[in-house]
């Protein structure tokens, strides 16, 4: 493994691209920021938004947010009702996992704190938890169902209420490392990011799984796409997870302070809305290397709140060291002893960047605390 001379992101990231210097394309990215004119793409988000404002006449709503209710939501619903003046209309799927109590909260508080409508999805938990069973176990991605239905849910109600200008928080292929080299406004393909791509209809149907079940989880047609206006806000702003979690605690978000202190993260404020989700985002380090606690100390470093050499020991202390209560409430929903769901982890780990120490554990063999 060789690691981003600037940050702390490994090359085995799916899309991610070191250049001649070492750096990892992120890093570019954010570095590019600086000749970036804010104020003309301002001007442009001005104009968008102009252009439909009061689109379905007095009192209708005039565009859409995808939301969760995390500390990003919290930004965009900020911005486009009381900056921009918008009437949105929010869209949500939750993941029938047990919630935390800042995640109940943040829900809530998202919809009174701004005075929106939030129309929330909560999946079919029969059909859910044959899915997220079938794919654990077969590719290591447990929350494929809910992550589909996060990106297609937003498009389908967006095209019933006749909202095209539809928000969508930042891209994270090109803020944070993936297949996207070139920044743009429309968040038209991100369907296609690699998170939830469509899967065969055949790998989905059976085992009581019918197409009457899949419905939502199918993107609209070309057609009907083509009648949308899906944007990342990260276009028109410059993204920074800490600044919008700062606005965020200013309405009444909260964070996970006094509630848990997660093992492995390096901070308390993202993705916090339910324990049993976190497997799924996870899973990254069995398969990649890294997980949370680097992908936070790596946008710590390029805000500049941290150094690399201080990000080190977080990294070696959290990265790897899923949170017992997300297996636990991962393997009350799903049926599993936690026996099994270790011997499938177990799977899933890359013989190519793990091996096994003298206690059995699985540790890498190139970690970059001890990077040459």
């Amino acid at each position: 493994m060789k690691y981003c001379k600037k940050c702390t992101m490994p090359d085995t990231r799916p899309g991610i691209t070191f250049d001649e210097e070492g750096v990892c394309s992120a890093c570019r990215h954010y570095e590019s920021r600086a000749k970036v004119d804010w104020a003309a793409r301002e001007k442009e988000f001005a104009a968008l938004c102009d252009k439909y404002r009061g689109c379905n006449g007095p009192g209708g709503y005039d565009c859409a947010v995808a939301v969760s209710g995390g500390k990003d939501s919290h930004f965009q619903v900020w911005m486009l009702k009381e900056v921009m003046h918008m009437n949105p209309i929010l869209f949500s799927v939750e993941d029938n996992f047990p919630m935390t109590q800042a995640g109940q909260h943040n829900l809530k508080n998202i919809s009174e704190a701004f005075g929106c409508t939030l129309i929330s999805c909560k999946p079919n938990i029969r059909v859910q938890k044959i899915l997220m069973r079938k794919f654990f176990e077969k590719y290591g991605k447990p929350t494929w169902y809910v992550d589909r239905l996060i990106y297609t849910f937003p498009l389908h109600m967006a095209l019933k209420f006749n909202t095209p200008m539809l928000c969508y928080g930042e891209n994270v292929s090109f803020e944070y490392g993936g297949n996207a080299d070139k920044e743009t406004y429309s968040a038209r393909d991100q369907i296609e990011n690699g998170v939830a791509v469509g899967m065969p209809m055949e790998e989905l149907l059976g085992d009581g799984v019918t197409e009457n079940d899949l419905s939502l989880t199918l993107a609209p047609s070309k057609e009907e796409l083509a009648k949308l206006d899906p944007f990342y806000m990260s276009y028109f702003f410059p993204w920074n997870s800490y600044r919008n979690y700062q606005l965020a605690k200013s309405r009444g978000f909260h964070d996970l302070t006094h509630e848990w202190d997660r093992t492995h993260h390096a901070e308390n404020f993202d993705q916090i809305d339910s324990r049993a989700y976190l497997v799924h985002s996870w899973l990254k380090y069995p398969k990649f290397g890294h997980a949370a606690a680097t992908d936070y100390t790596a946008r710590y470093i390029r805000y500049g709140m941290m150094t690399r050499e201080e990000a080190l020991p977080i990294i070696k202390e959290r990265d790897g060291a899923l949170d017992p209560l997300c297996v636990r409430d991962f393997c009350q929903f799903c049926g599993y002893t936690e026996q099994e769901f270790w011997a499938i982890i177990d799977k899933f780990y890359n013989r190519d960047i793990f091996k096994k120490d003298e206690y059995g554990r699985w540790v890498l063999k190139e970690p970059i605390w001890e990077e040459k």
